[in-house]
């Protein structure tokens, strides 16, 4: 089996693009008809050729390609069955044709993937986003070859990025349309986990049908900008396009390790004189956008006949696209619009993509003055990106980020804004991906105290450090031992795997506070620990051997994934002292990072040398920035928003060869700046994103055929685990409405109750029901002293409510803000579905024994115990309940199967002074406590917000 035979098969599969499989034998006779010698076509063959060994590798990757394709089709023509699916393939294997001999053995050769795939949220896609269209192109496939060929991805890795492109690009507006059409989007990964392969591809394949400006707004630092460039540069644009027929010491990658070992995509000649259309950069990897030196002309569209919009086929595709990668920098974008504005009207006709990475860092509009109104002040990117989609009818926004909260809480009304009224879409997963789920048991079968690294993530990777107490080294010397030693299981690896991998980079993150000169401090400390190992007589060795011993080995016994792992400590040494050699090489074994001169200085530029150092640093390491070859991290930096803390999670990511040497040293307990456990807080922010996609996932599911609705429809909810733990910054949140505070076993107690007589009344009215039930003599309740707590008891009136009939009751009441009570409303909705709805509320009413105590008749009961409260300010009350109150009902709780609700009718001390009382000035007050459960699974999020105020 030769070229040939690849080759034909590949033109075989080439046939049925667009039109979905056929008989694949068919197809075979089809595209050789023109040869001399027809081909064997039987399937005895076929299955001989597949399974020839070595052999059969291009053969086999060839058809990997296709029915991965197949597999992965959303809403094919050919077939109704779900993608990933066993039907999927079945029907594929049916439309192909196959004998069962031939069926089982590519099963065996390409296994079935039942991994989820994106998340889509909005319309279908667009009526031009046919198949056959999307078909043909030049840089999709010449980045789909890069991938596979250059960078050594999977046949799936490089399917799943295709499928999800799709997703993005058949839901932007057709751009040869005759009517200009804006679209916004927001696509949301996972931190660290490949979105700039996304959007690349999204870029290839949007360029391909016909977009001929893109933007790329990266990130705030220089060097961000720069990572950003050259990727685009190596995958998609390409040598050609890069050198423009100049000589390559002309090129700024001259340095590049990567280009000089091929590394860079290479179209062959320029795209332009190959039938193709040419990419031109407007920035490159060293310079951002400046005003355009050659003039306004390498701005300008040609049009290959003048008489037609530059929008229309005949133009569009004989037209170079530009391409540039600018910073979110107020005066890089300004110039940007500046000289677009000097286009005029020939930009109505120009389809354009802008792609915002990082989208929740710069370009949300977090000014509050003059909200809600006509000409509402706007921060400066926001209003710049606002601007530029103000200036370009045709662009498409389409929003990137790992922490979508702050995108999906823009005000939806607000049409100069970036809310993705269009699309959202979630990108599943990444095969290989360490996220926050590998460093926590979330929802792990095995009890806590039996859990051992076998079976728990977070014995095998987290290494917790107290908040309070002992020397402060201790844990930051462990840490430093972890990256020494598990530089040397590298080398080791590098020594005696077969699999010839090799590790470029191997790096330790110390992020301890965002101040510059606590990050000196901790440089300062590390260099000293590090030297006094040199002058101790073994170097340390005998804590690294414990070290190992006790920690390493265990671990990477059960997670080595089938890499090599050194038998005894002893075999480690040599390569010890080489990879202490290695650390130190250069200016010592630490570098400071906290600004882009640090970065930009060389120490830290992973793309051109290899780096193995520990890296101090604070908000310059926090976003967007890939620590390359991180292994272990030692963390006590605290903040009270989710969306900052995931960013800072930099040690989420991709480790192939090395997941079971990772390490996290995080600090536990509250006792840092913020008051958070910091673990629990990483814990409570992975559940506020797993709820959010949850809720995605539930709104993706099709609604008789169609979408069940759309972005500006359902503006998602964001969940809070942890109320001290806020989904993103106060600024961002402006628009965010409150919509449910979830509250199991901790008291609910309104304070804002009416001051409107008639309000007062109508409310006492509601709550006749309840107070009507509230017979019999008074029950005596208590509690002995306990934990150095007092007895308590008391005497009260009591009722047994329905949970349905209370929640009638709640519904009903007026308040003066309609926003205090409603969240907690939603959520006692909640209690009465489920596997274990609440059945039934105690009502207790406590009753003052005292002999002055007040009095007074309400509807539907005798004389009842009225409470002297204060309002401490307009419209509230001070505390209401009795805290030996709460605390001797809570004892009642213990079934779990209903709520208990404290009544207590109050009435303002100077009100009480006039006999008789006046009903109307009687407020009936409450608290209530649900059981201590959340959801059937008992990790319900505490609080809820929604976009807008509708």
């Amino acid at each position: 089996m030769g070229e040939a035979t690849v080759e034909l098969h590949d033109l075989a599969f080439e046939t049925m693009v667009g039109s979905g499989p056929r008989p694949f034998a068919r197809a075979v006779v089809y595209v050789s008809s023109d040869l001399s010698a027809r081909p064997d076509t039987s399937q005895h063959v076929l299955r001989d050729q597949l399974t020839a060994g070595a052999a059969a590798g291009p053969l086999v990757d060839s058809w990997r390609r296709n029915i991965n394709r197949w597999d992965h089709e959303t809403g094919p023509r050919w077939t109704d069955s779900p993608p990933r699916s066993a039907e999927r393939r079945i029907a594929l294997y049916e439309a192909l044709a196959l004998e069962p001999a031939t069926r089982r053995i590519l099963t065996e050769l390409i296994p079935i993937s039942f991994a989820a795939g994106p998340i889509v949220i909005g319309e279908p896609p667009q009526p031009w986003a046919t198949p056959a269209r999307f078909a043909s192109g030049w840089y999709w496939p010449a980045y789909e070859r890069c991938l596979r060929d250059l960078k050594g991805w999977t046949a799936e890795a490089v399917t799943g990025i295709d499928e999800s492109a799709d997703r993005v690009v058949e839901r932007l507006a057709d751009p040869t349309d005759a009517v200009a059409h804006q679209t916004k989007g927001l696509v949301m990964g996972h931190v660290q986990s490949g979105k700039t392969a996304n959007f690349t591809g999204v870029i290839a394949k949007a360029v391909d049908r016909g977009y001929r400006l893109v933007i790329v707004l990266s990130g705030s630092l220089n060097m961000l900008r720069s990572q950003t460039q050259r990727r685009l540069d190596m995958e998609l644009v390409g040598k050609e396009n890069i050198l423009r027929d100049a000589p390559e010491e002309y090129s700024e990658y001259t340095d590049d390790p990567e280009w000089q070992s091929g590394g860079f995509l290479s179209h062959g000649e320029l795209p332009s004189r190959l039938g193709a259309f040419d990419v031109i950069r407007l920035t490159t990897r060293d310079d951002d956008y400046q005003a355009l030196r050659q003039g306004i002309t390498a701005l300008e569209f040609e049009k290959a006949d003048p008489t037609l919009p530059f929008h229309d086929p005949h133009n569009l595709h004989r037209s170079a696209a530009r391409l540039m990668v600018v910073k979110k920098n107020k005066p890089v974008l300004a110039r940007v619009v500046s000289d677009l504005r000097r286009l005029g009207r020939q930009l109505e006709e120009v389809p354009v993509l802008i792609v915002d990475d990082e989208s929740d860092h710069g370009s949300v509009n977090t000014a509050h003055s003059g909200r809600g109104r006509e000409g509402a002040e706007r921060t400066a990117i926001n209003s710049l990106v606002s601007e530029l989609l103000g200036l370009l009818p045709r662009a498409q926004y389409v929003a990137y980020t790992a922490t979508p909260f702050a995108n999906v809480l823009i005000d939806p009304t607000d049409q100069e804004d970036l809310f993705p009224k269009d699309f959202v879409i979630a990108l599943p997963r990444p095969s290989g991906y360490m996220g926050a789920r590998e460093f926590h048991d979330f929802d792990s079968p095995v009890p806590v105290r039996k859990r051992t690294v076998a079976d728990s993530n977070e014995l095998a990777h987290v290494r917790p450090m107290k908040e309070s107490g002992g020397d402060g080294d201790v844990y930051l010397r462990q840490a430093m031992d972890a990256f020494l030693l598990s530089a040397a299981v590298k080398l080791y690896r590098e020594a005696h795997d077969p699999s010839g991998i090799g590790y470029r980079h191997h790096t330790m993150l110390v992020h301890e506070s965002r101040r510059v000169a606590d990050h000196h401090e901790s440089a300062h400390r590390i260099a000293r620990l590090w030297r006094a190992d040199q002058q101790e007589r073994d170097g340390g060795f005998g804590r690294l051997h414990v070290l190992f011993e006790s920690d390493f080995a265990p671990v990477s016994a059960h997670h080595h994934d089938g890499f090599v792992r050194p038998p005894h400590f002893d075999e480690l040494v040599p390569y010890l002292r080489a990879a202490r050699t290695r650390i130190e090489g250069g200016e010592g074994p630490v570098v400071v990072v906290n600004g882009d001169r640090d970065i930009e200085s060389g120490a830290v530029d992973f793309d051109r040398r290899p780096v193995w150092k520990i890296l101090v640093g604070g908000a310059k390491l926090s976003r967007g920035f890939t620590v390359e070859g991180l292994t272990v991290t030692y963390y006590r930096r605290s903040t009270s928003q989710a969306d900052s803390l995931m960013q800072m999670g930099r040690w989420f990511g991709f480790r192939h060869g090395y997941r079971d040497l990772v390490r996290l040293y995080i600090g536990r307990g509250t006792g840092g700046d913020k008051g958070i456990d910091l673990y629990e807080a990483f814990e409570a922010a992975c559940r506020d994103e797993d709820a959010f996609r949850a809720q995605l996932a539930d709104y993706a599911k099709p609604v008789d055929g169609g979408p069940a609705i759309t972005p500006s429809q359902i503006r998602p909810l964001v969940a809070q685990y942890l109320p001290e733990l806020k989904p993103t910054s106060a600024s961002k949140m402006m628009n965010a409405r409150l919509v449910e505070i979830r509250s199991p076993g901790r008291w609910i107690e309104p304070s804002a109750l009416p001051v409107d007589g008639a309000t007062i009344t109508r409310n006492t009215e509601r709550w006749r029901p309840v107070l009507s039930a509230l017979g019999g003599p008074p029950e005596q309740f208590s509690v002995p002293a306990h934990d150095g707590m007092r007895a308590a008891s008391f005497s009260a009136l009591t009722a047994i409510v329905a949970h349905g009939q209370m929640l009638d009751v709640l519904a009903e009441l007026e308040w003066d803000q309609l926003k205090v009570f409603a969240p907690h409303l939603a959520y006692l909705r909640s209690l009465g579905t489920g596997s274990a709805p609440l059945g039934e509320w105690l009502i207790v009413a406590p009753q003052l024994a005292s002999a002055n105590a007040l009095k007074g008749p309400l509807p539907g009961t005798p004389e009842i115990s009225l409470f002297r409260r204060a309002r401490r300010r307009p419209g509230a009350f001070g505390a209401i309940s009795d805290p030996g109150h709460r605390r001797v009902v809570r004892e009642l709780l213990r079934d779990g199967e209903r709520g208990i609700a404290l009544l207590y009718p109050v009435i303002e001390p100077e009100q009480a002074l006039v006999h008789p009382v006046d009903p109307a000035r009687v407020s009936i007050a409450f608290a209530l406590l649900t059981p201590d459960r959340t959801d059937a699974d008992g990790s319900g999020p505490a609080i809820r917000f929604q976009a807008g105020d509708v």
